[in-house]
């Protein structure tokens, strides 16, 4: 380890090298495409600025270093995500000295994601989140169900409690019974496991190697904010929520990540062309979808998809022939059942199958996600 410029004593940076690695909790975007786990960071300093805004928040702190002040920006988790645990824009505030570790921008800007910021005085942790999915009754409550059809409700029933779907049990694509060593953003432990995740046609493996071996840093949701179609949408820790329009034969997905984007799956038989708003049969982020009941599991179509977007967290290619049918089976109240196949002559040498679960949230709402906010 190699330690550079020792300030003492109430002002300090310390720049920290190590080939170790740095753990990297839950974030909302791949962080390794940015920042580098092998340059590990510490300083103390002055709050400058706090920036509440999505999709990161960041605080900005004036640190000491010999006769000169630097601003450093400290990236942080999303602010929806740190509302979750109990924060908000007051708990750090301009003024306040605070002790900074995480890792360092690739680029060597003045850049570090903030893994643990603690008050100076106090050496409280502040920011700090937790991915503990919610505990579920010892026994399982029942499937809640439309009293008109006794179909199961997806969301929430009229008069019922409100709530979302969220910690899902995966957060990538990989094959079912496939088992590979990867992060909550899709990357690959070995990259030698590429082959195994799906079974790629030889473009798409290397498409989705060269993703890997770039971290991740490529992804166009973390870049322009595209939207997170496919099977993304449901391997979001900003939940989701499955809103059923009885009336008119149609369900609204609606996401709390992105930017307040929203899908529909229509129950009227109609085919796959067009969409309320009208598109010009061109192709989507979030395809067209088109769905039917089979007793309890709700199967869905859907095709007509475009390929600026990533269709899972990872950076799995897939092409404009991609079609998917997915399956939404409510086992009980806590629980989303999600299985999704695959089926891309494109990218793929035969369809495939992928599945997981989602956990019922209650008493919330989708938070207000605006990805562009600190993106100006």
């Amino acid at each position: 380890m190699k330690v550079f410029n020792i300030i003492q004593p109430r002002h300090l940076l310390i720049l920290v090298l190590t080939l170790s690695g740095f753990s990297i909790t839950h974030a909302h975007h791949p962080i390794h495409g940015k920042f580098d786990p092998a340059d590990q960071i510490e300083f103390s300093g002055i709050v400058s600025k706090v920036d509440w805004r999505n999709p990161h928040v960041h605080v900005f702190v004036n640190v000491i270093n010999g006769n000169d002040q630097v601003n450093w920006a400290v990236e942080m988790e999303n602010p929806n995500i740190l509302i979750a645990n109990n924060w908000d824009e007051n708990s750090l505030l301009p003024g306040d000295a605070i002790n900074v570790s995480g890792i360092r921008a690739r680029d060597g800007s003045r850049q570090i994601w903030g893994e643990n910021v603690r008050l100076a005085d106090t050496g409280r942790a502040v920011y700090t989140i937790s991915d503990t999915s919610p505990q579920k009754p010892l026994a399982s409550r029942p499937v809640p169900r439309w009293s008109e059809d006794n179909l199961p409700a997806l969301g929430a029933v009229p008069g019922g409690v409100s709530g979302l779907w969220s910690y899902p049990t995966s957060t990538a694509l990989v094959e079912d019974g496939v088992s590979v060593e990867m992060d909550a953003y899709g990357q690959l432990q070995n990259i030698g496991d590429a082959a195994q995740v799906a079974p790629m046609q030889d473009w798409a493996l290397a498409r989705y190697i060269n993703r890997q071996e770039r971290n991740l840093r490529d992804d166009p949701m973390y870049l322009d904010c595209k939207p997170p179609g496919g099977p993304r949408q449901y391997q979001s820790d900003l939940g989701l929520q499955l809103i059923e329009d009885k009336k008119n034969d149609r369900i609204f997905v609606l996401l709390g990540s992105g930017n307040r984007n929203f899908r529909i799956i229509h129950l009227d038989g109609r085919n796959q062309r067009g969409l309320v708003g009208g598109d010009d049969d061109n192709p989507l982020f979030y395809g067209r979808s088109t769905g039917q009941w089979e007793g309890d599991t709700l199967v869905v179509n859907t095709t007509g998809f475009n390929e600026g977007f990533w269709f899972t967290n990872g950076g799995l290619p897939h092409t404009d022939l991609l079609t998917m049918v997915e399956k939404f089976t409510r086992s009980n109240q806590d629980t989303l059942q999600y299985e999704v196949t695959i089926d891309d002559p494109g990218a793929y040498t035969r369809p495939w199958t992928a599945s997981w679960e989602l956990s019922w949230v209650g008493n919330t709402e989708l938070p207000f996600s605006l990805c562009q906010h600190n993106r100006q």
